[in-house]
Protein backbone atom coordinates (compact mmCIF):
# COMPACT_ATOMS: atom_id res chain seq x y z
CA UNK A 1 0.00 0.00 0.00
CA UNK A 2 1.08 3.64 -0.42
CA UNK A 3 1.13 6.31 1.70
CA UNK A 4 -0.83 9.27 1.55
CA UNK A 5 1.08 12.87 2.03
CA UNK A 6 -1.08 15.57 2.66
CA UNK A 7 0.31 19.15 2.40
CA UNK A 8 -2.04 21.34 4.38
CA UNK A 9 -2.83 24.77 2.82
CA UNK A 10 -3.68 28.09 4.65
CA UNK A 11 -7.54 28.85 4.71
CA UNK A 12 -7.59 32.32 3.01
CA UNK A 13 -9.60 34.71 4.98
CA UNK A 14 -13.34 35.82 4.59
CA UNK A 15 -13.87 39.33 3.81
CA UNK A 16 -16.89 40.33 5.53
CA UNK A 17 -18.66 43.15 3.89
CA UNK A 18 -19.93 45.64 5.82
CA UNK A 19 -23.60 45.77 6.89
CA UNK A 20 -25.64 48.19 5.21
CA UNK A 21 -29.47 49.62 6.45
CA UNK A 22 -31.88 48.69 4.42
CA UNK A 23 -34.59 51.55 4.93
CA UNK A 24 -37.74 48.50 3.72
CA UNK A 25 -35.88 46.59 6.31
CA UNK A 26 -36.24 49.07 9.43
CA UNK A 27 -39.27 50.09 8.34
CA UNK A 28 -40.99 46.31 8.56
CA UNK A 29 -39.31 46.33 11.69
CA UNK A 30 -40.58 49.30 12.86
CA UNK A 31 -44.38 48.09 11.86
CA UNK A 32 -44.29 44.64 13.55
CA UNK A 33 -43.14 46.83 16.87
CA UNK A 34 -46.18 49.16 15.98
CA UNK A 35 -48.80 46.23 15.06
CA UNK A 36 -47.32 44.44 18.53
CA UNK A 37 -48.27 47.53 20.69
CA UNK A 38 -51.52 47.82 19.47
CA UNK A 39 -52.52 44.18 20.07
CA UNK A 40 -51.33 44.81 23.68
CA UNK A 41 -53.05 47.93 24.54
CA UNK A 42 -56.54 47.14 22.58
CA UNK A 43 -57.09 43.21 23.86
CA UNK A 44 -53.91 41.91 25.94
CA UNK A 45 -55.07 38.42 27.07
CA UNK A 46 -57.18 38.06 23.67
CA UNK A 47 -54.40 38.77 21.26
CA UNK A 48 -51.52 36.81 23.52
CA UNK A 49 -51.22 33.81 20.96
CA UNK A 50 -51.02 36.83 18.41
CA UNK A 51 -48.75 38.83 20.21
CA UNK A 52 -46.41 35.98 20.55
CA UNK A 53 -46.48 34.96 17.23
CA UNK A 54 -45.24 38.34 15.88
CA UNK A 55 -42.80 38.30 18.87
CA UNK A 56 -41.02 34.95 17.52
CA UNK A 57 -41.20 36.49 14.07
CA UNK A 58 -39.50 39.65 15.00
CA UNK A 59 -36.84 37.68 17.53
CA UNK A 60 -35.96 35.30 14.54
CA UNK A 61 -35.90 37.36 11.66
CA UNK A 62 -34.04 40.77 12.54
CA UNK A 63 -30.05 41.48 13.06
CA UNK A 64 -29.66 42.92 16.76
CA UNK A 65 -27.11 45.64 14.69
CA UNK A 66 -30.08 47.19 12.58
CA UNK A 67 -31.15 50.41 14.20
CA UNK A 68 -34.14 52.71 12.84
CA UNK A 69 -32.77 55.81 11.52
CA UNK A 70 -32.09 58.99 13.79
CA UNK A 71 -34.73 61.44 14.07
Amino acid sequence: MGKVVVIPARPQPIKRLPRTSDQRYIEGQRLLVDAIKYLVRENPEGNREAVSMLSEHFRTQFRMSDRPPAP
